[in-house]
């Protein structure tokens, strides 16, 4: 199965790269998911694992991922080591004006396992998709919220300039 959603979010892209590449930041903002851990000592960049599960109805899917399209500011793909058979992406675009779209791209499949792993994948894409949304909407809300923090410090640090 295969899921793609995407949003434009008020911030440059530099700020939401930043925001992405935090694994702390995963169970912030991602619907569903139950556990983002680093996996050994490489927190971030390409070849950094995380344990990943993810909340379908009743069960928790996912399994070990590692980074293996890592493009600063612009792409981070992943792949499943173990557990479901997943692949995710984060696509990161200028929309212009200070504004970034943010593409999600997520793909899952039950292998080697017939009519059952064919019917399993049918009943949990709503819920896996309705998850997308929600982290996409999450996340912009996360990252304009850290835009106003950040532009509203620097507003205050030139008015102190100014009086000083």
């Amino acid at each position: 199965m295969r899921i793609r959603e995407s949003i434009s979010v008020s911030a440059p892209r530099e700020l939401v790269w930043e925001y992405l590449t935090e694994p702390g930041n995963y169970l912030h903002f991602m619907a569903g998911v139950t556990r983002w851990e680093v996996e050994g000592e490489q927190r971030t960049g390409l070849g950094a694992r995380y344990r990943m599960l993810m909340r379908v109805g009743s069960v928790e899917v996912g399994g070990l991922i590692e980074v293996v399209e890592f493009a600063d500011a612009q792409d981070m793909a992943w792949s499943s080591v173990t557990g479901i058979d997943q692949r995710g992406r984060w696509r990161l675009r200028d929309a212009g004006e200070g504004r970034t779209t943010v593409e999600f791209r997520f793909a899952y499949g039950v292998a080697g396992a017939g009519i059952t792993g064919y019917l399993s994948e049918r009943l949990a894409k709503p819920t896996i998709a309705a998850n997308v949304r929600r982290s996409l909407q999450q996340l912009k809300r996360q990252v304009e919220h850290e835009k106003l923090r950040i532009d509203a410090a620097h507003r205050r640090r030139e008015r102190d300039a100014a009086k000083a």
